[in-house]
């Protein structure tokens, strides 16, 4: 397994189709059409799959430029954020992957065109055949496009974008109910004690699970206790709603949950993945059900006022698609 960077911890993959992200545009896909860029799974090769046009290639692929210039493809971002790093993976194109990169952003109300004052992100960089390749960004700036140029033609298995997301709430958003843990608004993961199945910051994006693994998982527990899972909301609120859903879940969904909640004014100041944390009940043990979207609201939420931070206790083990927290802003 591959060992990521430091600048992917705590941060999610803004070019993610699980939270909208899309290649709305390329200059050539002849050899390999451009959505399958950003799909989730690790890419395949399959040796004896041909279609019309040549080998079949999981990824995006231009044909051979006989011009000058080069190609490239833009991403509309699943929700506008700040960048931490990038991954420009070629797994399995090797004589055809290219040589160089590089990308540029923008932050835009519509979608990109000739016009567009593209800013550098990563300079011209040199790739490496089937494998990853890891970029560090150092910039505050905010992204919602980025532009991904490969020089001069060739294929990408898969673009990662790692980077946290900028919720910039409105007056108005006050109140209304508002979801203070989605990833779109600003909410992440903390830590959790484990994670072995799935990809825990998942449980946070909008819709539904396409399938069981499509969430978070943990290992079968063999030992007395049970498994959590820290989120910081995008947010402080006061929480009115709580939504667990084990969807796909069927023989592997945790029996019951709990819910603790915190108001940190400055997380670097305490441990919040340790019972020292001062938490709160905000949520008492509710039995859970296979493959269902559960709704806690009412007398169910134990009135706490804001929080900032939530844990979500799965008792003893098992797996949860989506995990949602509503509440109304209190600043």
């Amino acid at each position: 397994m591959t060992e990521l960077p430091a600048f992917t911890k705590g941060a999610i993959n803004l070019a993610s189709p699980r939270i909208g992200a899309d290649v709305i545009y390329a200059t050539d896909e002849f050899f390999a059409p451009k959505n399958r860029l950003l799909k989730v799974e690790e890419p395949v090769f399959i040796d004896d799959k041909y279609d019309e046009h040549g080998k079949w290639m999981d990824g995006w692929e231009s044909k051979r430029r006989r011009v000058s210039g080069n190609d490239h493809c833009i991403v509309r971002l699943g929700t506008k954020g700040v960048l931490t790093g990038v991954d420009i993976y070629t797994r399995f194109f090797t004589g055809n992957h290219p040589p160089h990169g590089s990308i540029e952003g923008v932050l835009s109300d519509s979608d990109p065109n000739g016009d567009t004052e593209w800013v550098e992100i990563l300079p011209k960089c040199a790739l490496n055949a089937d494998s990853h390749n890891f970029f560090e960004i150092a910039s505050d700036d905010r992204f919602n496009y980025l532009r991904l140029n490969i020089y001069p033609d060739g294929g990408v298995a898969r673009l990662r974008v790692y980077g946290n997301p900028v919720c910039e709430w409105k007056r108005h958003d006050l109140s209304n109910l508002q979801e203070l843990s989605s990833v779109i608004n600003g909410g992440n993961v903390v830590g959790y004690n484990d994670a072995h199945y799935g990809d825990p910051w998942v449980i946070l994006s909008p819709s539904r699970g396409l399938n069981m693994g499509d969430g978070w998982e943990t290992r079968r527990r063999r030992e007395p206790g049970n498994d959590w899972i820290v989120i910081s909301l995008g947010a402080v609120g006061t929480v009115e709603r709580i939504e667990v859903d084990t969807a796909h879940f069927k023989g592997n969904y945790p029996d019951r949950c709990s819910i603790q909640g915190a108001l940190v004014e400055d997380p670097t100041s305490v441990d919040l993945l340790t019972d020292d944390c001062s938490w709160d009940n905000l949520m008492d043990e509710q039995k859970l059900s296979m493959d269902r979207n559960h709704t806690f609201e009412g007398d169910k939420i134990n009135k706490m006022g804001p929080v900032s931070h939530v844990r979500l206790n799965i008792i003893p083990d098992g797996g949860i698609s989506r995990f949602r927290v509503l509440g109304k802003l209190t600043r």
